[in-house]
């Protein structure tokens, strides 16, 4: 249900602004997410210590130099997000997406060929809607994703994903998931965050101890689905963007969810590794420890051991 337009008249307000700035082409748009990207850097310092922490964790063979750059080069492509997520949500031309091509798209068609359902597994890139539009434009994928406090913001993401994505789910739509799957549905699905809610375990994620989920493995075996690794990357040059699909894993699900869990981080960190700085470092990736670890973030002593950067 939409929901009231004057008692959430703000919320409204920017959502007007910000579908008239999606109309631009994507060239100015592009500019306008490099300039939102210095502003995030230097004036508004979202999350420096997050992104610090992050980077400092996960790429110990860097540089305090190299490490600066890619805070950097990060705060630049966190900027594109914004305006590359306008984009794929409310601008009425296909033309960027529909010249996109997908490498390994094959193995997804398999997939759907046999009528098996499908978990196309992917991380939380800054082209991730780019990607997802462009997915759709190809094949019926359906999405889950965590949703939104404010009602406006909700109603608006998922009007706009619903208008190319077959359908989307809340993630706490299990039941759901699992029948659409077990139809021969495409899921797309990024485990990769920190959630509080399901069952998780601690698996590696670039060497570091990470709170993950299980339910890449508890869908596969509950859906009997083919599982498969999908990444977006942008570009400085036409087409802008390079999309990826992985074969079938193997032996997937396995009979050990903690195995599975963990191919499953060591799959995402490799998708990262191809572009470090189109990842969503802002988030709190290492915020819950394992039991008698320090705050990974807010530890004097690991604060203290972060450099200080831009």
């Amino acid at each position: 249900m939409r929901p009231s337009f004057w008692r959430y008249f703000p919320a409204w307000f920017v959502y007007v602004l910000l579908w008239l700035i999606s109309q631009l082409p994507y060239r100015v748009l592009r500019t306008l997410g490099g300039f939102f990207g210095w502003l995030i850097g230097p004036v508004f310092h979202i999350r420096k210590n997050v992104i610090s922490r992050n980077m400092a964790a996960c790429f110990p063979q860097l540089s305090d130099e190299q490490q600066q750059q890619l805070i950097k080069d990060n705060y630049r492509e966190t900027g594109y997000m914004v305006t590359q997520t306008l984009y794929a949500f409310f601008h009425r031309s296909n033309r960027l997406f529909d010249r996109l091509t997908i490498t390994g798209e094959q193995h997804l068609q398999e997939c759907i060929d046999k009528q098996q359902g499908v978990l196309l597994v992917s991380g939380h890139f800054t082209a991730l809607d780019v990607g997802g539009r462009a997915l759709c434009q190809r094949f019926p994928v359906a999405g889950v994703y965590r949703p939104h406090k404010n009602p406006v913001m909700e109603y608006v993401v998922t009007e706009a994903r619903t208008a190319y994505a077959q359908d989307m789910f809340s993630r706490d739509r299990l039941k759901s998931i699992v029948r659409h799957i077990k139809k021969g549905g495409i899921v797309w699905y990024a485990p990769d965050q920190d959630y509080r809610r399901g069952h998780s375990l601690f698996s590696n994620f670039f060497g570091v101890a990470a709170n993950t989920i299980t339910a890449t493995h508890q869908l596969a075996r509950m859906g009997d689905a083919k599982v498969l690794f999908y990444s977006v990357k942008r570009i400085d040059k036409a087409p802008y963007y390079q999309l990826q699909i992985s074969p079938v894993l193997s032996e997937f699900p396995s009979k050990d969810v903690h195995v599975d869990t963990d191919r499953i981080n060591q799959g995402i960190e490799a998708m990262v590794k191809q572009a470090p700085e189109q990842y969503l470092w802002l988030h709190k990736r290492f915020k819950t420890r394992p039991p008698n670890s320090p705050d990974f973030y807010n530890d004097e002593k690991a604060v203290a051991d972060t450099k200080d950067t831009i």
